[in-house]
């Protein structure tokens, strides 16, 4: 290394200017290892915010819908699919069309309530799925507009639901006529659960009883009749869900929360 020195000054001088250029150099080091980590900071944001927008598009993204969606819906923890009505219409397409030999018939006892089916695919369902099943009508009756905490739900077989009226009575659209021992269960507490699950990076939105929307959905939260519209509580819900996954979620996703939702004011009780 070659250094130039000036013989118009002292020893000592000469040490001083290249001791002061040294400190300025290491001061200019200093900078540009600061500027370095200020540059890979923002590439780091600038990927993270690449990676996020990818996620949003996933998220956004349609996803092909089941036959069953069309009705309210959900699954056992069986796997056993339950369906129930929206509206006259699809009450007769679900008793007429849907409901088969081996199969329940759900409803709730009060005015207003759905035609549901447990879909048993030809197998025996367990106790916990048929009570499952009876929470799921209880749930979309009029009980929980009406801000009940309880109802009671009975169940039948296919061949005990008909369209044949007593002498002198007519059945109305959506309407059936049940004949014959019913199998009772009472007092059925109206609680649900809504949560979001993920199928090949797609999410969906359940709703069904806790133990199986615990075991099916990365998060979750309980919901009974409460003090909420049915609108601000979709909301809390998305919002719940994005803070949950770190996922911005779209309006396609709201629409379906709503749709899960039985009718009326609600509340959350506990979320996961």
């Amino acid at each position: 290394m070659r250094l130039e020195l000036d013989f118009s000054k002292t020893v000592d001088q000469n040490a001083q200017v290249f001791f002061e250029r040294a400190k300025k150099a290491k001061k200019k080091l200093a900078g540009l290892k600061a500027a370095k980590q200020s540059v890979s900071k923002q590439l780091e944001l600038a990927r993270e915010k690449k990676i996020s927008n990818t996620e949003k598009k996933v998220v956004e993204q349609k996803r092909k819908k089941e036959w069953f969606e069309k009705f309210h819906w959900c699954f056992t923890q069986s796997g056993l699919l339950v369906i129930g009505g929206r509206d006259a219409k699809s009450n007769e397409q679900i008793v007429k069309k849907h409901m088969e030999k081996d199969d329940l018939f759900f409803h709730a006892d009060i005015f207003g309530a759905p035609h549901c089916v447990l879909k048993t695919d030809g197998k025996k369902p367990f106790e916990e799925d048929k009570s499952e099943a009876a929470q799921f009508a209880g749930v979309f009756s009029k009980a929980w507009e009406s801000g009940a905490g309880k109802v009671d739900v009975y169940s039948a077989s296919p061949d005990q639901v008909t369209k044949s009226a007593p002498t002198g009575e007519a059945i109305g659209k959506g309407a059936f006529m049940v004949y014959g021992k019913r199998e009772w269960f009472r007092n059925v507490p109206l609680e649900f659960s809504v949560g979001l699950s993920s199928f090949e990076n797609v999410f969906r939105v359940e709703s069904g009883s806790l133990k199986p929307i615990s075991e099916r959905c990365r998060v979750f939260c309980r919901i009974v009749p409460g003090e909420n519209e049915k609108s601000r509580l979709a909301k809390q819900l998305v919002g719940f869900f994005e803070k949950k996954t770190g996922a911005r979620l779209s309006g396609l996703l709201l629409d379906e929360v709503m749709a899960m939702l039985p009718t009326g004011k609600t509340s959350i009780v506990k979320e996961k």
